[in-house]
């Protein structure tokens, strides 16, 4: 028998409850039972959270997919409500909660648990929701961090699960990650093969390498259909689109770079993984289905440029050796003749992003 890791799954909100509740009720189902989930809101414009909250309570419903969507099983029918849940601000979240109250709601569940009616779909965590306000849009690094800090403060804690909104699992996505987890230890972070929602036959993700050529991360079999690998393997670039973190590493490694905001947090936090002599895995047996863009609204965006760009940049400058960093630079020299060409004739709102970020990401 496998040994059963307690784990926090962390899911960032912004403007995104639609996808959500969508995530949310896939994740609920899953075959993996000692999990708890926290979402985190970075202070939403649309009241995102009051809408997650109406949803656990039962007042509100799950509007996504569309019933012909063939992604529709992973979060349908919907889970019995309501759930029960706590609301933390982010000062709270960050002291740890009121772990007397979890404890209460926590015996309450695992008894009606006990007494549940056959056939009946029910949350299958061990454990209350958790919803926490951060008050202000600290972006993805900042608002995944208090959330982890959260999950610090539990003295059962083995493993943090990131997750993003915006994504939908099937019911042994986690499970199957947990397996390789205990098979390969505790001195790696792991992550899983992530497909388009939009061709969910598709391939987005399936590892990753960090080419210190350019300074960045290629996607594995990206684009790709089909692929029968399904042993873990070795890389040295897992997106934080869904990864899982074993305690041990998050406090020698440390919480994800705020200064990032959003984009290549992750590519730092692998090479900071590396750094400290800890191994990358991919679990291509571990699958989800991410929305690409949900997040900004579209793949690519004036927002999604800017921060991409500078923070690319940053990077180089940040983690490599005086030497290792001619080539990288030498290829964005050579790369920016095509980007304006490409850029000037289809939008200039975002070469100017572009731009924008380069300049800022060598000043600052």
């Amino acid at each position: 028998m496998e040994k059963s890791l307690n784990i926090e799954i962390i899911i960032l909100n912004y403007n995104g409850w639609q996808d959500t509740i969508e995530c949310l009720e896939s994740i609920l189902r899953n075959d993996y039972h000692n999990y708890q989930v926290i979402v985190v809101d970075n202070n939403s414009p649309n009241n995102s959270l009051e809408y997650i909250q109406a949803w656990a309570e039962g007042k509100q419903e799950n509007l996504l997919p569309d019933p012909s969507h063939p992604l529709y099983h992973l979060s349908h029918p919907s889970i019995k409500k309501p759930i029960p849940y706590i609301y933390y601000t982010r000062e709270e979240a960050e002291k740890g909660g009121d772990k007397d109250l979890e404890k209460a709601i926590t015996k309450k569940l695992q008894d009606e648990r006990n007494n549940k009616k056959k056939n009946e779909l029910i949350s299958t965590s061990m454990y209350p929701l958790i919803f926490i306000q951060t008050g202000a849009n600290l972006g993805f690094a900042g608002g995944n961090n208090v959330g982890i800090k959260y999950a610090l403060k539990n003295n059962d804690l083995q493993d943090i699960l990131l997750i993003n909104n915006d994504t939908v699992v099937e019911k042994d996505t986690i499970s199957e990650l947990i397996s390789a987890r205990n098979k390969l230890g505790e001195n790696a972070i792991y992550g899983g093969r992530i497909y388009y929602y939009s061709e969910p036959s598709k391939i987005w993700y399936d590892g990753g390498h960090l080419h210190k050529f350019t300074g960045r991360a290629v996607h594995i079999n990206g684009g790709r259909k089909n692929i029968c690998i399904t042993q873990p393997i070795q890389v040295n670039f897992i997106t934080f689109c869904y990864v899982l973190i074993p305690a041990n590493i998050v406090k020698k490694v440390g919480l994800l770079d705020e200064s990032y905001f959003m984009y290549v947090e992750d590519l730092d936090y692998s090479y900071r993984v590396e750094e400290n002599n800890y191994k990358l895995y991919h679990v291509p047996s571990s699958q989800l289905w991410h929305k690409i863009g949900a997040s900004n609204g579209s793949e690519i965006s004036e927002f999604s440029a800017y921060w991409y760009y500078k923070n690319s940049i940053k990077f180089i400058l940040n983690r490599f050796s005086n030497a290792e960093k001619i080539i990288p630079i030498f290829f964005i020299i050579l790369k920016f003749p095509f980007l304006l060409l490409k850029w000037s004739f289809s939008n200039t709102r975002i070469l100017k992003s572009m731009i924008k970020g380069y300049i800022d990401g060598v000043n600052k």
